[in-house]
């Protein structure tokens, strides 16, 4: 399935999901369809001790499906397995009309990277990485190859990435 799909890269705490939570209610806002991919630590749960889906998963469950008049969802629990690639993971999406990667630093997929000042680390991933198109920074970030956004202009930043995975002509 081909699927318009771009980017949010960075180091820990360089503003990712604030950036990405901000670009997913611009495009929204645009009247496009949007969904999300978190890449997260290994251990982390959305699920609760004590819940039911949590006393299943317990017990041995694979999959979990959640379903409620509001919205649903499918845990897997890998059990062993290793973890899928990106393009399984996205195979698994409803359609829609882009989506929004946030992590997954060394996927080929074109991406915008973060760059804060209090960011655990500022070493530039672009230097090492071709699929980054795009920098978004909180401070005067020189770049000669890439365009650079102000990490909090969403509405530009959007333009691009309307532009750049062909939402817009």
């Amino acid at each position: 399935m081909n699927r318009r799909v771009f980017g949010i890269t960075g180091w820990k705490n360089a503003g990712k999901t604030t950036l990405t939570e901000k670009l997913v209610a611009e495009l929204v806002r645009r009247g496009w369809k949007v969904s999300t991919v978190k890449h997260a630590h290994h251990d982390f749960d959305i699920d609760k001790p004590g819940a039911d889906s949590f006393r299943h998963r317990q017990a041995g469950a694979t999959e979990v499906a959640i379903v409620s008049g509001n919205r649903w969802a499918l845990m897997h629990e890998l059990r062993g397995e290793h973890e899928p690639p990106l393009d399984e993971v996205l195979s698994r999406l409803a359609p829609c009309d882009i989506v929004l990667v946030e992590g997954y630093k060394r996927e080929s997929h074109r991406k915008i990277e973060t760059r804060r000042l209090e960011a655990k680390d500022r070493t530039p991933l672009s230097a090492s990485d071709p699929n980054i198109v795009a920098v978004a920074a909180d401070f005067a970030a020189a770049d000669n190859s890439l365009p650079v956004f102000d990490l909090d202009d969403a509405k530009s930043i959007v333009d691009f990435i309307e532009r750049t995975t062909g939402l817009v002509a």
